[in-house]
């Protein structure tokens, strides 16, 4: 049975405010589940027939679960409540009224596949009219479609903001679209998307069935209602016009799915439609100390329309977040796998720590550096680091030139190519097996006179490839960049999402850079890939790497939150979009609020002061810190900057723990080292007169003209090709020209 003790004052109200509108902000940690699984309760203990009851959530797991903890306060009768996803309660009433909506046999939902089968056989009747333009695969064009349908806005502004390299193509995909609508008509077919779509259409238009419903189901509860879009906002508002007992609950500031077509803007809204409608604020935090509550308080501070909350705890202790300037990427790696290690040292479960990045090619770097020390970790959201496609290409270029014996890196190298298919790369095996013939030489293969002049055009431009490699002697970052040049165009054919692909592709290029020689880099990255498998072990419990929309709705004691720096966090292209801006703020609010007992934020400020997002170069200016975290006050957050043997806090329930730096900058002095002691870098030292205006020559970048410095050890050059790179004179060769 429910008791006084259960709940707080505010969440008790939510529970038992019934009767009419509700509308709960619940913050992040504040018990919302709790409030929703009391109320389901106590509207049963009342006398309110379960089955009046709609509890809508996002996962069927989640509805299941509320239901149970209901059914587990004292009455068994929570059981019969009717709770789901909208996708799935929309089908059951489109099932009961099929022939009202001009299904007379019923109809089927297809899943992703099928819809992709059907746009492909459609796309195969258009082709012939589009020779020689590159068409989408039927699977971009599946969701390009669903995003149409799921964000309320026609396809060419979907081109425009997610695939704009495929805006000239808007009426052919518009073409499809209608294809595609008409065949499943015609089959008696429901897609994903249509469920939603037609079930609010069935209430708009019957005016009976919606009574129907809305007598059926009198009291309705949502979760999560910052994520549902315009359609499931307008399902609710038609379902609860007649009786307005509708409680809807959510936090704007953890609104952070717009891509998929989430609409934070329904949490306003939802007065418009319901102006009587109560509004409860839950604001007491049961997750996060109240350092870390004050942090992410004033990272709300300066949000754009939103519900103000002030989150506090009752809990005591803890220390405040720290803002750590780890100066380079590889020094940020260092220094959070260094924490990690004290922190296990420490007694802390491994699954108790996590770290969390804006993108899912942040933590390659960290990825690496966690696999040399051996530390179990599993990574959520995108790919790990090499079962990437396009990585494993790029990778696979350098196993083949290193190693020529390995037929699988040979393989997928020249499978790549369209003239290459399983039989002829028997022939071109052997071929290159039975002359003893170097991969330089692959151009000289040859099937006969005349023929396939296709195919010897490509093994060409693949032998000046691995030629090329050998005259580079090896060098990482320069065998990075050419392989780059050659593979980007076989990138763009095989994916459509390779702006993204590229993106992650040029995190290889300084990586590459710290290391002396191509072997060693590979050894780092092949032979011993940062891809997470010793969690495949049975009964090892691992630090957990994550993307932070992956990591919504989850806490852990101990959070990190990597390359908190401008153009990553946020993300540069977030500011052509005031909306988008907004969102990358609340994403930061987010991943703050997973923690519970200590917060730690990163960025590499050198690393960070010049970036390079899809071939185009961007500066930083001389603050690197991301925007949203400047102006924190010393109360809020403490700033620090790595240096070898500075004092660092980490806490401890226990009691603060406090060691220095130590081995994170050791290891990287070593490395530099290393890479002095090979002679694959050489400093300007010898000539100190370098100034502004002069004309070098470096081995990567080409010929340039040196536009600031030297100052700090650093030169500023510009790249006719690359543009802007901002050089460390130590380990950077430069030719005076």
């Amino acid at each position: 049975m429910i008791t006084d003790s259960d709940l707080n004052p505010r969440q008790r109200e939510a529970v038992t405010s019934t009767e009419g509108p509700l509308l709960v902000i619940a913050g992040a940690g504040s018990g919302k589940t709790r409030t929703l699984v009391h109320r389901v309760a106590h509207l049963v203990q009342k006398g309110v027939m379960p089955e009046s009851i709609l509890l809508l959530t996002f996962t069927r797991r989640a509805a299941e679960e509320m239901i149970e903890r209901a059914s587990r306060l004292g009455d068994q009768r929570c059981r019969f409540v009717a709770g789901g996803t909208f996708h799935s309660f929309a089908y059951k009433v489109l099932r009961q009224y099929s022939k009202e909506i001009g299904f007379q046999n019923g109809f089927t939902v297809i899943d992703r596949g099928d819809t992709e089968d059907i746009i492909g056989s459609i796309i195969s009747e258009v082709k012939e009219r589009f020779k020689g333009v590159r068409l989408p695969k039927k699977s971009t064009i599946a969701e390009i479609i669903s995003k149409a349908n799921n964000l309320c806005k026609p396809i060419y502004h979907i081109l425009r903001d997610f695939f704009p390299h495929f805006l000239d193509l808007n009426d052919l995909i518009e073409a499809v679209k209608e294809s595609y609508e008409g065949y499943k008509v015609t089959h008696q077919i429901m897609d994903y998307d249509d469920l939603l779509i037609r079930f609010l259409a069935l209430l708009k238009d019957r005016f009976d069935i919606k009574s129907n419903l809305s007598q059926c189901y009198r009291y309705i509860m949502v979760d999560e209602y910052q994520d549902t879009n315009k359609i499931q906002a307008q399902i609710i508002v038609y379902l609860g016009q007649d009786h307005r007992n509708v409680m809807v609950v959510g936090d704007d500031s953890q609104a952070i799915y717009a891509f998929r077509g989430a609409n934070y803007k329904n949490m306003f809204e939802f007065k418009n439609y319901f102006p009587d409608a109560k509004v409860i604020k839950l604001e007491e935090n049961y997750r996060s100390t109240q350092h870390i509550l004050n942090f992410t308080n004033a990272i709300m501070e300066k949000a754009v329309n939103t519900y103000t909350k002030c989150l506090f705890t009752q809990r005591k202790g803890g220390i405040l977040p720290r803002l750590v300037d780890t100066l380079t990427e590889l020094g940020q790696a260092i220094f959070v796998a260094d924490c990690i290690e004290r922190l296990l040292k420490m007694g802390i479960p491994p699954d108790e720590i996590a770290v969390l990045f804006r993108a899912a090619y942040h933590s390659f770097e960290l990825e690496a550096e966690l696999t040399r020390r051996k530390i179990p970790y599993v990574k959520y959201g995108g790919f790990k680091f090499l079962e990437s496609a396009h990585i494993k290409d790029i990778l696979g270029f350098f196993r083949a030139y290193l190693n020529p014996e390995d037929p699988m890196a040979l393989s997928r190298v020249l499978m790549m190519h369209k003239q290459i298919g399983p039989s002829r790369l028997k022939k071109i095996l052997a071929w290159l097996k039975e002359g003893k013939r170097s991969l330089s030489e692959i151009g000289g293969y040859s099937e006969g006179k005349g023929k396939a002049e296709a195919i010897r055009t490509e093994l060409g431009r693949l032998g000046e490839l691995f030629k090329d490699l050998e005259s580079l002697n090896l060098d990482p970052k320069k065998a990075v960049l050419r392989v780059l040049d050659y593979y980007t165009p076989i990138l763009t054919e095989r994916f459509d999402d390779y702006p993204r692909r590229q993106r992650e592709i040029e995190e290889l290029v300084p990586m590459a850079e710290r290391y002396p020689d191509l072997a060693s880099f590979l050894a780092d990255l092949v032979l011993d890939p940062p891809n997470g498998n010793l969690v495949q072990e049975e009964g090892i419990r691992s630090v957990t790497l994550s993307t932070i929309h992956s990591a919504k709705g989850l806490e852990w004691s101990y959070v990190f939150i990597i390359w908190v720096a401008e153009g990553r966090f946020p993300s540069f292209r977030a500011y052509k979009d005031p909306e988008e801006l907004e969102e990358e703020r609340r994403l930061l609010y987010v991943a703050a609020t997973r923690a519970k007992e200590d917060l730690i934020l990163t960025y590499p400020s050198e690393d960070a002061r010049e970036l390079n997002i899809y071939g185009q170069s961007y500066s930083s200016g001389t603050e690197t810190l991301s925007s949203f975290l400047l102006g924190l006050s010393e109360g809020v957050v403490e700033r620090v900057r790595f240096k070898k043997g500075l004092p660092f806090k980490i806490y401890h329930p226990d009691g603060e723990r406090q060691g220095p730096f130590g081995e994170g900058v050791h290891q990287e002095k070593r490395i530099s080292s290393q890479v002095e002691e090979k002679g694959s870098f050489e400093g300007l030292l010898e000539d100190p007169g370098l100034k502004k205006g002069d004309k070098v020559r470096h081995q990567a970048f080409g010929v340039g003209v040196v536009s600031k410095g030297p100052m700090d050890d650093k030169v500023e050059v510009l790249f006719a090709q690359y543009g802007k790179k901002l050089l460390h004179l130590k380990y950077t060769r430069l030719e005076r020209l």
